[in-house]
C-alpha cells in the first residue's frame, strides 16, 4: 500500500535581514513531517544562500535563476497546485504589494497568483515601511482576500529603530502554520481548497 504523501508546505523567503531565520523554519517543518519548497527571492540570496536552505530542506531550492519546468509543468504552476499552503516569511513591502495588485516580476509572485492553497503571510520591514498607508492598505487587499496574517512583532528593529516590523518568533510562525495546515490536511478533499 502506498503511503501518503507528506504535507507540504510553499515556503517563500525574501529579502529582508530576517531572511536568515528561515534556516530554523524550515528545519523545524521538516522534523515535524512536512515537505517544504523553498522559493528564495534575488534579494533574499543576499541574506541567505540556497545551499543552506537545501540541506535542511532535503529539496531543491527555487531561485529567480534557476526555474525550471516541474514534472512537465512550468515551475510556478506546479509548486502552487501541489502546495498544501504557501507561507511567505519574512515578507518584504515589496512582495505583498505585488500579490495585492496582481504582479508577477519573478517566481514567488507567480506562484502566489496561480496557487489555489490558503496563503499565510509572516512580514519583517522598518516599523515606518510597516506603518505607511500603502502598505496597509496592501494588507487589507489580501486580507479581504483570505490571507492569513502572522505578526509583525514589535521590538527593536535592525534598522535601529523600535516599533511594529519584527519578523514574530520563528517557534510561534512554526505553531501557527502547523496548526494551519494540520486542519487543511484533515478537513479538506482530494481537491485543493479555494480561496476566497
Amino acid at each position: 500500500m502506498k503511503p501518503e504523501r507528506l504535507p507540504r508546505v510553499v515556503l517563500g523567503v525574501t529579502g529582508s535581514i530576517a531572511a536568515y531565520r528561515a534556516a530554523d523554519l524550515v528545519s523545524m517543518m521538516t522534523q515535524n513531517g512536512i515537505e517544504v519548497d523553498v522559493i528564495l527571492t534575488r534579494e533574499g540570496e543576499r541574506f541567505i544562500p540556497p545551499l543552506t536552505l537545501h540541506s535542511l530542506s532535503r529539496r531543491p531550492v527555487h531561485t529567480q535563476d534557476g526555474v525550471e519546468p516541474v514534472s512537465g509543468r512550468p515551475t510556478h504552476i506546479a509548486l502552487g497546485d501541489d502546495a498544501d499552503l504557501v507561507l511567505i516569511a519574512p515578507a518584504t513591502a515589496q512582495i505583498i504589494g505585488n500579490y495585492a495588485h496582481g504582479l508577477a516580476p519573478d517566481l514567488l509572485s507567480s506562484t502566489l497568483l496561480a496557487t489555489p492553497a490558503p496563503v499565510v503571510i509572516a512580514p519583517a520591514m522598518n516599523g515606518k515601511m510597516w506603518a505607511h498607508p500603502a502598505v496597509q492598505e496592501n494588507v487589507r487587499i489580501l486580507t479581504a482576500r483570505g490571507v492569513r496574517w502572522i505578526g509583525p512583532d514589535r521590538g527593536y528593529l535592525a534598522c535601529g529603530y523600535e516599533g511594529a516590523g519584527r519578523l514574530w518568533p520563528v517557534t510561534k510562525i512554526f505553531e501557527e502554520t502547523k496548526a494551519l495546515l494540520d486542519a487543511i490536511v484533515q478537513g479538506k478533499s482530494p481537491a485543493k481548497a479555494k480561496r476566497v
